[in-house]
Order: C-alpha cells, then structure tokens, then sequence
C-alpha cells in the first residue's frame, strides 16, 4: 500500500456512494476528494483525515516502517515527502530531509541525557 494508491484506495472505499456525501463524511470538500481520488496528493490535515476514515496508519500509506534501521532509510522517507512539493527541487528536498533526520536524532539524545522537557520543549 503506498501514497499513490490513496484515490484508488478512496474510489473502492466509496463505492457508489456520492462524491458530497464521501466528502461530508470525511470532513473534506467535494472538489478535494475529487481531486484526491484523481491522482493529487493531499495536504497533512486533509491526509489525517482520510486516513482515519479509511481506518488505515497513515505509515502503512506513506510507506513508512514502523522504525526506520538506518539514518539514510530516514532520511529517504523524510525526502519522499518532499518531493510531493512540486515547486522544491531535488536537491533541496533531501538537504531538508536530511537536517530533519538530524534535528530529530539530537533531540532524541537531549532527551535522553534529560536535557529537554519533552511536555513544554524546553
């Protein structure tokens, strides 16, 4: 299952259900899911919320294992998510996926050590 299949996956799952009804259930509108079941890839609320009617993880459709086994399969997973965005170029897509793998390996060794307070990010 990946990203890509999630109109497929939203076309089946709604049958011959109309496109408003799906739309208003989901919390989503109209044109949105139209769009969404056509190919395009939707924002991070819109995906939240398709993922839980779809009652899918949301990992499970981005392809996402449940622990990454190495810093470069993370950062590869953090760049996949943006490319989506058509107007930031490749290099730069993993440049930022990159710096995140990063940002969240040191917070996780700050917290560790109990550098930081996870409850107010201090």
């Amino acid at each position: 299952m990946t990203l890509l299949r999630l109109g497929a996956l939203l076309r089946d799952r709604r049958g011959g259900r109309g496109i408003r009804e799906v739309a208003e259930e989901i919390g989503i509108s109209p044109a949105t899911l139209t769009r969404i079941e056509a190919g395009r890839l939707p924002d991070l609320l819109t995906f939240r919320k398709i993922s839980e009617w779809l009652q899918i993880n949301p990992a499970d459709l981005l392809g996402i294992p449940a622990e990454p086994t190495s810093a470069n399969e993370a950062s590869l997973t953090a760049a996949v998510h943006l490319r989506a965005e058509q107007a930031l170029p490749h290099d730069a897509a993993k440049d930022l996926a990159e710096l995140i793998v990063y940002a969240h390996k040191e917070l996780a060794r700050r917290i560790r050590e109990g550098r930081v307070n996870v409850s107010t990010g201090i």
